[in-house]
């Protein structure tokens, strides 16, 4: 066996063993105790009034953000990239700064800007918008964390574009608007999938902002990742696991099905695993260099 054959080997194992060490191993122990007191239990549990309405309010609401964050971090991931403006290193800067600033605090700004004694939220308040332990404010909370996920999945794919066949729609005379639906869209489209998959499933599982500005009201403004902590600090992790597993589920399927739907033609394996399969078995198209003469 070969120094090549075995460095790659060493690397599959180190990254299968990473993987499994800290994403399955976690998700197998939690789905069995999940499923520990029967199928029938974990029904029940999920069927609660109670655990059904945060489940449903979780969903719905992070599909709006998703919805939200698809169209203006479309547009800002555009005007980052293709246009020039004082301020622009500024602005592409603050894109990252929800990954650093802890969500606890995300929520507290939320609070301070649109809280019933802030000059917005007594207006808002006064035309009939309540920001605060409503929807509005769990559906801005989750605005906020998952605000760098479509720009960023989108910068580099609209700076390696190239723009010869939006040239040649707008030289057609088709507007700014159609060539961007019909040209740039279909061809920035993996990007932007992503950026909305991985917004869809950081939504889902969203606390820290969402426990400071929901308030926690059972039935009403409760997502699911607040009411598994309070199942938990209720001494019922049965049912606090049952939601968990549910959500985690359906994060994986749709981290799935983006996988899927990413996937170039022909593509079967990781760029790691079909790199090294290229370097170990040479087939038939691969070029093999020949001696200079």
């Amino acid at each position: 066996m070969t120094s090549h054959m075995l460095l790659s080997v060493a690397l599959r194992s180190a990254a299968v063993g990473y993987v499994l060490l800290l994403i399955f191993l976690p998700l197998a122990t939690l789905t069995q105790q999940s499923i520990a007191s029967g199928w029938d239990r974990f029904i029940q549990d999920l069927s609660a009034p109670q655990a059904a309405a945060a489940l449903w309010l979780t969903i719905e609401t992070s599909a709006i953000a998703t919805a939200i964050n698809a169209v203006f971090g479309t547009l800002s991931a555009l005007v980052l990239v293709r246009y020039e403006f004082p301020g622009r290193w500024l602005l592409n800067a603050l894109v990252d700064l929800p990954f650093a600033i802890p969500t606890l605090v995300a929520g507290l700004m939320i609070a301070a800007i649109y809280g019933p004694t802030s000059v917005l939220g007594t207006w808002l308040q006064q035309g009939g918008l309540t920001v605060l332990y409503n929807q509005p404010g769990i559906i801005l909370a989750m605005l906020f964390v998952t605000m760098p996920f479509t720009i960023r999945s989108l910068q580099p794919v609209l700076m390696g574009l190239e723009r010869d066949q939006e040239e040649a729609a707008f030289t057609l005379g088709a507007s700014p608007w159609s060539t961007f639906w019909k040209v740039t869209v279909p061809s920035v489209l993996p990007g932007l999938l992503t950026g909305v998959f991985l917004t869809f499933v950081r939504a889902l599982g969203e606390f820290g902002s969402i426990v400071i500005v929901a308030g926690n009201i059972p039935m009403k403004t409760q997502v699911a990742s607040v009411y598994v902590y309070g199942e938990i600090e209720s001494y019922n992790p049965q049912a606090a696991t049952s939601v968990s597993v549910l959500i985690l589920l359906i994060s994986f399927v749709v981290l799935l099905l983006l996988e899927r739907l990413t996937r170039r033609p022909g593509e079967r394996l990781p760029k790691l695993f079909r790199w090294s399969s290229r370097h170990e078995q040479p087939g038939p198209d691969s070029v093999v260099p020949t001696a200079a003469h």
